[in-house]
């Protein structure tokens, strides 16, 4: 259970970024421009930005924290633009979720948010994202793992789990042991989720520098109830994992299942600063 002020019901929204949604340089297709946006909107609320595993740590019941007006980051994919500033070729330059950090901080000072952080829930295999990066993106060469360990010693970042390839429809009619591409919902059995999550889990571990990989996000948003109710609550906590997300559209609450808690996400769930404002203040 959330450790919840006397008298208050407390809902913490995650807010979840795509650095690759780059079809502009405004807002509402830029997902760059609206987290650098967002991040000085979320400090003019008056609310504060807190590390995702705090969340965790609530729901568990591990932690004192008190988490009433907060609002926690993620981003998912794990693509270079997360930490690096690249040039996107019909776009141009693009500054990167982390500098955007670094910019909102010599802005307004450390002390405006002093938990600032973001979690990236990357892909692990190297292959799929090799394959991603040529079918999906620029074919640049934008889904590496050089950055993640420098990220975690940032102390701004965490590197998560995204599955091992996210069964992507990209990479073909099907994947490890005959999943149906397109669909993470097909990832319906014991040795189908061995192939995702317990693969992945086992290449991240000593990939991040000294953080733990701890967390699971959905690819596409999409679970089953298998996952949710058998493979995760079973096999998660040998794996290292505490929580897996989902991409619900709405607040954490003290009963979400800790297998399935909510994100909103940008372009998605909010496409401008007034709905993303509405969001947040309806939360806190």
């Amino acid at each position: 259970m959330l450790k919840v002020p006397q008298n208050q019901v407390l809902r913490v929204p995650v807010l979840t970024y795509h650095a690759v949604n780059i079809a502009g340089n405004d807002y509402a297709n830029n997902d760059h421009v609206a987290f650098a946006a967002d991040l000085r909107l979320i400090d003019d609320l008056g609310l504060r930005i807190v590390p995702l595993h705090w969340v965790v740590d609530a729901v568990l019941g591990t932690t004192q924290r008190d988490l009433s007006r907060c609002v926690a980051l993620s981003c998912d994919d794990g693509s270079d633009f997360d930490f690096h500033d690249l040039d996107h070729p019909a776009h141009g330059p693009q500054r990167s979720l982390y500098n955007g950090m670094l910019d909102f901080i010599a802005e307004r000072g450390a002390a405006a948010q002093p938990s600032l952080h973001l979690t990236s829930f990357v892909i692990a295999s190297p292959q799929a994202r090799m394959q991603l990066d040529q079918r999906c993106l620029a074919a640049r060469g934008w889904m590496n793992e050089d950055w993640w360990p420098q990220a975690t010693a940032s102390g701004l970042m965490a590197i998560e789990c995204h599955s091992w390839e996210h069964n992507h429809p990209a990479l073909g009619e099907t994947g490890g042991n005959g999943i149906p591409r397109g669909s993470f919902s097909s990832v319906d059995s014991p040795a189908r989720a061995e192939h995702e999550i317990a693969q992945a889990m086992a290449y991240l571990a000593g990939r991040t520098g000294k953080q733990a990989v701890t967390q699971f996000a959905f690819p596409f948003g999409q679970s089953n109830a298998f996952l949710v109710n058998d493979y995760l609550p079973g096999r998660g906590a040998e794996l290292g994992l505490t929580a897996a997300w989902s991409t619900d559209g709405r607040a954490v609450a003290p009963t979400d299942d800790r297998w399935k808690l909510p994100r909103h996400v940008c372009g998605w769930h909010w496409k401008s600063p007034d709905e993303l404002r509405a969001i947040l203040e309806s939360a806190a």
